[in-house]
């Protein structure tokens, strides 16, 4: 059951790449989601750009495609389907060109909110963003999104954050980090800063460390030239594992709007301490369990690019001064698992006499699967034989704890796409972030260079490479388990 939602002002939503695999997997399926939702107001339109040669019935009937493939049951409601089908229009644009930019100038409504979702590569946002102002289609008021890359380094992030503020105030950019759009990552700012039982423990006297991990069970698939360039510190440390740090560790915010979030969460970043070439794992998935390995899958054999990343960092502020951070992300690992741990301090004493075993209380945030928080906390075991000590979760599972009726935990985009039509930038990177977050992971790429640095092989179904494991052992900790 979806959730009674307050709709947003009237739009006209373009997405340039509206022809691409993230439109027709995510963009498209969520927006209809919302339409379902009585989120999107019926004047609200939609308008495809792309270089395929279609029109708009063309492009209707490859939007209904994609619908029915991703968006679940909802799709099954065909009399909304046509009626949200009715709301997308379709124009061949060329980026580069001056092809379809008068067309697309006449469709555009002056009293509407306009947004331009940049769903293509980054070399085009330049040209796009000077386009879009050339020809009148975009003003002060309007709004642009991004997705990542953000730069492949600091140098091309500043270029990239330049072309695009010559023609929009940075009020008007939207980084989108889907990350950011999950239930859980909001639901975190709440646990924080909602509940007074948190935020007192909150520190070094208490926190033991953290451990943010974020496992896939899937190859590289079809993206093996872009991730060969990439690697899974520049596609995932960089800004999803750092963008959960930063919420993590930042201190409250004066207020929650925008600016004062991304302040706090740039001090985090700034306050990162470089990371020594001993306090990180880099590894490639062999081939096992009947898919091929890493090499084979980006058809290069002599490449030294990581799919698997492990590594220890610190925060150099009075709050966590002395508290480890450990940040793992890989493919092809046991299980697929995104989970923030913060684990608190043991006991300063025992009275509980025969007692050895160390018990923790954890509280762990689940991004994926199964959205949720649990509390480990120590119990007595139940029945006779005396005073035995047993770790049992404090479980709120989103859909067990909020029943059908609350539990609308819409996709990251679709919630992530009307807070561009609100004008809230609460979720979104600000330019100096970005550019902080490279000029802490720079240095580490270019020290792993250097050194001609080789990753560890690991097998498919693992947890990772052994190294990765000494990584926490050294300090006296282990992982958590990632669970197949």
């Amino acid at each position: 059951m979806v959730s009674r939602v307050i709709p947003v002002d009237a739009f006209d939503l373009v997405i340039f790449g509206g022809t691409g695999d993230l439109a027709r997997r995510k963009i498209l399926p969520g927006l209809f989601r919302r339409f379902l939702a009585g989120q999107m107001p019926a004047e609200a339109r939609i308008i495809g750009v792309a270089r395929s040669e279609l029109d708009d019935e063309g492009y209707r009937t490859e939007a209904r495609a994609a619908i029915l493939e991703f968006a679940g049951e909802e799709a099954t409601d065909r009399e909304s389907l046509d009626a949200f089908l009715g709301t997308l229009r379709y124009l061949v644009v060329d980026a580069r060109g001056e092809g379809g930019w008068p067309e697309l100038a006449a469709l555009m409504r002056a009293d509407v909110v306009r947004a331009f979702y940049l769903s293509v590569s980054p070399a085009l946002f330049g040209d796009i963003a000077g386009r879009l102002h050339q020809h009148g289609i975009a003003d002060k008021a309007s709004r642009i999104v991004v997705e990542k890359p953000f730069g492949r380094d600091l140098a091309s992030a500043r270029a990239l954050n330049a072309s695009l503020a010559e023609h929009f105030d940075e009020g008007q950019i939207y980084r989108i980090d889907h990350y950011l759009g999950k239930e859980t990552v909001q639901n975190l700012m709440a646990v924080r800063f909602g509940n007074v039982l948190f935020e007192p423990l909150w520190n070094s006297h208490y926190v033991d460390h953290v451990q943010i991990t974020v496992a896939e069970t899937v190859g590289v698939g079809g993206r093996g030239e872009y991730y060969d360039r990439s690697g899974a510190m520049r596609d995932m440390v960089q800004n999803h594992l750092m963008q959960l740090l930063c919420l993590i560790a930042m201190e409250p915010p004066s207020q929650f709007d925008a600016d004062a979030v991304r302040d706090e969460k740039l001090k985090v970043i700034r306050a990162l301490q470089p990371v020594d070439y001993h306090q990180i794992v880099r590894g490639q998935y062999d081939a096992g369990q009947g898919t091929p390995s890493y090499r084979q899958d980006v058809e290069n054999p002599r490449t030294h690019t990581e799919s698997f990343v492990a590594l220890k960092t610190h925060i150099a502020n009075w709050r966590w001064a002395g508290v480890p951070f450990y940040l793992r992300t890989g493919k092809r690992l046991k299980g697929r698992v995104s989970e923030i741990a913060v684990v608190f301090k043991d006991l300063g004493h025992s009275i509980f006499e025969g007692d050895e075993k160390r018990h923790r209380n954890i509280l762990s945030i689940r991004l994926q699967p199964n959205e949720g928080i649990d509390l480990q906390v120590t119990i007595k075991e139940p029945g006779p034989g005396g005073m035995r000590l047993i770790d049992v979760p404090l479980d709120m599972t989103f859909a067990d704890a909020l029943g059908p009726e609350r539990n609308d935990v819409s996709d990251a985009y679709e919630r992530l796409i009307m807070d561009v039509i609100r004008g809230n930038q609460t979720l979104f990177m600000r330019g100096d972030e970005v550019e902080a977050a490279w000029a802490w992971t720079d240095p580490i790429i270019d020290g792993w260079q250097a050194r001609n640095d080789v990753p560890k092989h690991y097998d498919t179904g693992s947890p990772g490479p052994e190294d990765a494991l000494m990584l926490m052992h050294r300090d006296g900790r282990r992982w958590r388990e990632i669970r197949g």
